[in-house]
């Protein structure tokens, strides 16, 4: 694999470095599992209830992992009176089984719907659960060229080898039983409107926004990471900021995140990533138009209103250096 293909892997695979710090825990692990049978093992998740129909689960703040099982992610749900909408999956089919669980300790409303805000790995390992319970299950036409790709496989693979027991080779890539194409869709499922936005390309070409009106409560996915640094990879960040700016238009009264606790105040929330994003192209987009090496550019940037946050070391050299590299693209236009 040559330099420029291993670019393209960065923002989905995630630090790769990762694999080292976790493998021997995951052989242990792995050893467990094996003794005791798949089957035995299982996840318990606690949801959290936001509003009145409306519960999340919220993942941890970290990179995926043995020992958290890869869930890193949020995922929420919407009980009705004529079935449950959930949306994204998690980071494993263990974890998939267990809000499918979790949810049928709060209802017996049948779960109708599952949309997926993006396909990134520890957003989709979960849907092949949902699929087992007859749920339809929808994202954005924009996906499918990931999902279908070699890029996708290959992490799936690595996923295999980081991240087993709780990713194995019975975990797949499952593709939804319905792409929109259009940039709203509105589901009326019981008593609500559940409004489904297309805002990207922005962190991933598919992004999708879910919406509840009548509750006010925003469904943001990795377009928003609360109290932790974004996930940049190679995004279209400049897309991403102008659909922050058309959710912060909505004035949402509660928010969940992608990644992070649910948001009583949205608007500083959405600003925040906005503002990190701004940040990011300002500064890497002067070194770019200065023709200046990235490394000393990064090493002379005030990096203090964000290098306290979660996974600062983790992202944020690997969010700048991407983004140099786009402003450097947009350079030579």
């Amino acid at each position: 694999m040559n330099a420029s293909s291993m670019s393209k892997l960065l923002p989905r695979f995630g630090p790769v470095a990762r694999w080292l710090s976790h493998c021997v825990a995951g052989l242990a692990l792995t050893a467990l599992w094996s003794a005791a049978g798949a089957a035995t093992v299982s996840v318990e998740l606690h949801p959290q209830q936001v509003a009145e129909n409306i519960w999340f689960v919220q993942g941890d703040a970290a990179v995926g992992s043995v020992e958290n099982r890869n869930f890193i992610s949020n995922a929420g749900f919407i009980i009705t009176d004529d079935g449950v909408v959930v949306i994204d999956a998690l980071g494993a089919p263990a974890l998939g089984e267990g809000l499918i669980a979790a949810i049928g300790r709060l209802t017996t409303q049948p779960i109708r719907y599952v949309i997926a805000t993006h396909y990134h790995a520890d957003h989709i390992y979960g849907l092949q659960a949902f699929r087992k319970t007859g749920a339809t299950i929808i994202a954005h036409r924009e996906g499918v060229e990931y999902l279908r790709s070699e890029q996708a496989r290959l992490r799936l693979e690595a996923s295999r080898q980081e991240l087993a027991p709780w990713i194995d080779e019975n975990t797949v890539l499952t593709e939804p039983d319905q792409w929109l194409d259009a940039e709203t869709t509105t589901l009326k499922v019981g008593q609500f409107d559940i409004v489904i936005q297309h805002v990207g390309p922005a962190h991933t070409p598919e992004d999708l926004s879910v919406y509840v009106p009548a509750r006010g409560v925003l469904f943001a996915g990795d377009l928003v990471f609360r109290g932790r640094i974004p996930y940049v990879g190679q995004a279209d960040s400049e897309r991403w900021i102008a659909s922050l700016k058309a959710l912060i238009e909505l004035k949402p009264r509660l928010l969940i995140p992608g990644h992070g606790a649910a948001s009583t105040d949205p608007l500083t929330d959405l600003q925040t990533t906005r503002d990190y994003l701004v940040f990011l192209r300002q500064v890497m987009g002067e070194a770019a138009d200065n023709l200046e090496p990235f490394d000393d550019a990064y090493a002379k940037v005030d990096w203090s209103r964000f290098d306290q946050l979660p996974l600062f070391g983790a992202a944020n050299r690997m969010n700048a250096y991407n983004t140099y590299l786009l402003m450097q693209g947009k350079g030579l236009r």
